[in-house]
């Protein structure tokens, strides 16, 4: 615990330090992100914000996982290179917000074709890492279901393959409120880091922790109301880093509960699209992630984003509490 402590707080570190340079930066470099349209209409006067802040956290969780992986186990290259070609994802997705720029909807098909070509790429190609490199293939279960893990033999890669997809797609929604993915994405972590070093993975929970100590450095310049936003560079790695972490520890099964605030978030998406389609333009929600139902509720910003950080607090103490019983 000492060594993944000190991870934690050298990635806390780094991400601090260059925090404050990097915001300077990207506002020279005029790397600001357009109005959507599809937030509340409060969130027309962020527009310019600078984005792609995702790199502030991404060079602490790199430099202090490297380490860990010469150091102490090699098996964290697989999240940490995940993680880094979700972000070259995030990377092109973001160029395509800026403002000032000619830029695509987003709405395309061809573009969201590209988009799920990536996703479910660096899924499959995540699932047979796994697999092959890690002899992974089991399914982790409360002691109270059986005290043995279930083998899942070679269809462990379709399921994580598809799960991977499912379970990304539905935690990048979050990104939407100062200091929101960023938080709940530290404490989903943290859930996982406790899980691996139960399980005795102490070189996994190190890492798990290093990216909960980069993300708290990078929410110093995040937090309500934030001078730099993550972008898809972060949401993206954050989730895909996540979800792979929760595969390594063998209690993916639990990611729906650690992860609550992701599911709540994706799922809020789904039916408020689906429902608005099937009734004819009708809406389950004010507005889609659920995080903007609540504002315009009438909770703050602050407010909503603490409220689902103790949500995300909950379901990860739950987790801990079914993988450890």
């Amino acid at each position: 615990m000492v060594y993944a402590s000190v991870c934690a707080l050298v990635a806390f570190t780094i991400s601090l330090a260059i925090g404050g340079p990097a915001v300077r930066l990207l506002r020279a470099m005029k790397i600001g992100k357009a109005e959507s349209g599809e937030e509340p209409a409060e969130y027309a006067k962020r527009a310019g914000k600078p984005t792609m802040g995702g790199f502030i956290f991404l060079a602490g969780i790199v430099s202090v996982g490297i380490f860990i992986a010469v150091d102490r186990d090699s098996d964290i290259l697989v999240p940490l290179v995940a993680m880094a070609v979700a972000a070259g994802a995030g990377l092109i997705d973001d160029a395509q917000t800026l403002v000032g720029r000619e830029r695509l909807t987003g709405h395309e098909r061809w573009f969201w074709g590209v988009k799920w070509a990536a996703l479910i790429g660096i899924g499959l190609g995540a699932s047979l890492a796994l697999y092959y490199q890690l002899d992974l293939e089991e399914a982790r279960l409360p002691s109270f279901i059986t005290e043995e893990p279930v083998s899942l033999g070679l269809i462990y890669i379709p399921i994580a393959a598809v799960i991977f997809v499912i379970a990304v797609s539905g935690a990048l929604p979050t990104d939407g409120m100062d200091g929101l993915m960023a938080g709940v994405s530290a404490l989903a972590f943290l859930g996982y880091a406790v899980i691996a070093f139960a399980e005795g993975e102490d070189a996994l929970g190190a890492f798990a922790l290093t990216v909960v100590g980069a993300t708290a450095g990078y929410l110093w310049y995040n937090a309500y109301p934030a001078t730099v936003i993550m972008g898809e560079v972060g949401a993206q790695s954050l989730a895909v880093g996540w979800v792979i972490v929760a595969f390594m520890t063998g209690w993916w099964l639990l990611m729906p509960l650690i992860g609550i605030i992701f599911v709540a978030e994706g799922l809020s998406d789904v039916l408020q699209i689906g429902y608005f389609k099937v009734s004819g333009g009708k809406r389950v929600f004010r507005m889609a992630p659920i995080h903007y139902h609540f504002q315009l509720g009438g909770w703050g910003e602050t407010q909503v984003v603490t409220r689902f950080w103790l949500m995300g607090m909950a379901g990860a103490l739950a987790g801990i509490a079914l993988a450890v019983s």
